[in-house]
């Protein structure tokens, strides 16, 4: 298996198991419906997904299975230019795939839904639209995501852990950071699953929301570098550029954040 397949099949396996439980808990007729599922459930689901979308991968690529990863290790030199094309295509491709899996798993079940929790199946939407805090939102929880994923490396751990550990971060985002947005935290995690759901012929499945999908993907591509060059600067005192424009983005978005929420 090359690094392509390997990054393909870990993205399959992960948006077919979390946009599988968001189908599972959500459709109407779906027996996983019940009224006890809770936003701790589906934070849980994302992290076992992200740590078998990394055993999946691992032993043929790093296992990013994320774009926000891979630009993030870009920008610090630990993964060449082509190296990254051929590990974000492989996300592409097995995120795309894996909508199709769950679309064509719960084909009955599509029918008499409301439109916008169909969506929130395949695609994050913020609890309030507010495009600076938003955007914010999602640069804070990949900023973590990667910052993260970096002190986690400088560990060691038994061997066969680290995946574990790296669900159990997925899910503590999820838990303390993802009301505002849903946490996309990775662009091919919504970026595709939007597409898939403006092209999948479900029944009255309403808009995509186009407009709003810039955010979960520039959010974390933002938050990705700013968390590597970061924890590069802390751990090994190494200033890059990348460090430098990624904070003064971070501190404009924040300052816009503030003055669209002051009143």
């Amino acid at each position: 298996m090359n690094e392509f397949l390997s990054e393909a099949v870990g993205t399959f396996i992960l948006i077919l198991f979390g946009i599988g439980i968001n189908a599972g808990s959500t459709l109407s007729k779906s027996l996983s419906n019940k009224e006890s599922n809770s936003w701790a459930m589906g934070a849980f689901g994302w992290g076992m997904a992200v740590t078998l979308g990394v055993y999946a991968a691992g032993q043929f690529s790093d296992a990013h299975i994320n774009p926000a990863v891979t630009l993030g290790l870009l920008s610090s030199g630990e993964i060449d230019f082509y190296s990254a094309l051929v590990y974000i295509f492989g996300q592409i491709v097995g995120a795309f795939f894996g909508c199709i899996i769950i679309y064509l798993h719960y084909l009955p079940l599509w029918s008499d839904n409301d439109s916008g929790k169909v969506l929130g199946i395949f695609a994050t939407s913020p609890s309030k639209p507010s495009k600076w805090s938003n955007l914010l939102s999602e640069i804070i929880g990949t900023f973590i995501l990667l910052f993260g994923l970096k002190f986690i490396g400088i560990n060691e751990f038994t061997d066969g852990l680290n995946p574990i550990v790296v669900g159990f971060l997925v899910c503590a985002i999820g838990l303390s950071l993802g009301g505002t947005t849903g946490y996309a935290i990775n662009p091919v995690r919504d970026f595709v699953p939007r597409l898939a759901h403006s092209i999948l012929p479900i029944p009255g499945k309403g808009s995509s929301n186009w407009s709003y999908s810039w955010i979960p993907v520039i959010g974390p591509v933002i938050g990705g570098v700013m968390g590597v060059s970061t924890f590069i600067f802390l751990f090994d005192n190494i200033i890059s550029i990348y460090f430098i424009v990624s904070l003064s983005l971070f501190t404009l978005i924040s300052i816009l954040s503030i003055l669209e929420n002051k009143n």
